[in-house]
């Protein structure tokens, strides 16, 4: 738990700003849903802009990164969860509490409202917490599918994985292919954690965990069979303080070129806090 109260005052101190590569490791398929089929596609196409370029909706990461620390912090349990949807087949259950210091949703936000428990009875939240952490849509780096990988590929930017699902009692074989980004594809990645009182200066630290989690875990669809495995390659932070945005003053950069342990060697570092000044 944070050191957060209720009687805590928010007011800007600054921005921390976190720019850096994601790369694939494997495969990446985060899909676009049903309503994108084409004949004679892929049965799960992957999510693409208006100009046909596969990206990482900001909400995927966030999310996963939520789910992450959500299960790094022992809060999966039915009691440490509520409903946002109870539609049958389509539950969706996050983590929420009324504790004030509760880094989970100072990282992502608490909404007021009755909120009813997985188990155990509902609650009441009378207040609002604003999310500290933005997470862009993150674009593809063009430059990253190279010429050769363009000659290997299925489409211009992707490639089609094909599975199959073996029936237990007849062998039968039931064929799925999957668009997937290819290995080797970076996306640049947008990260922006607002600082709104002293307290929040400890929740750099829960977004590099989270971070550096996500490297050992998946991203997007199928992650138990291979796709998904991601690397942060060349991070950029820098510090906005209050300055920066009322009088025109100075960014202060923290790093370039990091490693997430670079990173969070610096975070951990006595004098971190004393750099996120106004």
């Amino acid at each position: 738990m944070s050191a957060h109260t209720n009687e805590t005052k928010l007011q800007l101190v600054g921005k921390l700003i976190l720019e850096t590569n994601l790369e694939c490791l494997t495969g990446l398929h985060i899909g676009a849903g049903k309503g994108s089929l084409e004949i004679g596609g892929a049965d799960n196409p992957v999510v693409k802009d208006a100009f046909g370029r596969p990206y990482i909706p900001g909400s995927s990461l966030r999310g996963k990164l939520r789910s992450l620390l959500e299960q790094s912090s022992g809060l999966l349990a039915p009691g440490d969860l509520v409903y946002l949807s109870r539609r049958k087949g389509q539950e969706v259950r996050i983590h929420q509490s009324n504790e004030p210091g509760d880094e989970i949703c100072l990282l992502f936000g608490r909404n007021p409202g009755r909120m009813e428990r997985v188990e155990g009875e509902g609650f009441d939240t009378s207040t609002a917490t604003p999310a500290r952490l933005t997470v862009s849509d993150a674009p593809l780096e063009m430059a990253s599918i190279t010429q050769q990988m363009r000659e290997n590929l299925d489409d211009e930017l992707t490639e089609v994985k094909n599975e199959n699902a073996i029936d237990r009692i007849t062998s039968q074989a039931n064929p799925r292919t999957l668009e997937r980004v290819p290995a080797g594809a970076r996306f640049q990645v947008r990260v922006v954690l607002d600082v709104l009182c002293e307290e929040d200066k400890a929740l750099a630290a829960r977004l590099l965990e989270a971070l550096r989690l996500l490297e050992d875990d998946a991203l997007g669809g199928g992650g138990s069979r291979g796709n998904g495995r991601v690397k942060f390659t060349a991070a950029r932070l820098v510090w906005r303080g209050k300055g920066y945005y009322a009088r025109g003053a100075s960014e202060s950069e923290l790093a370039v070129g990091a490693d997430l342990a670079a990173l969070q060697a610096l975070v951990a570092g006595d004098d971190f806090v004393s750099k996120l000044s106004e």
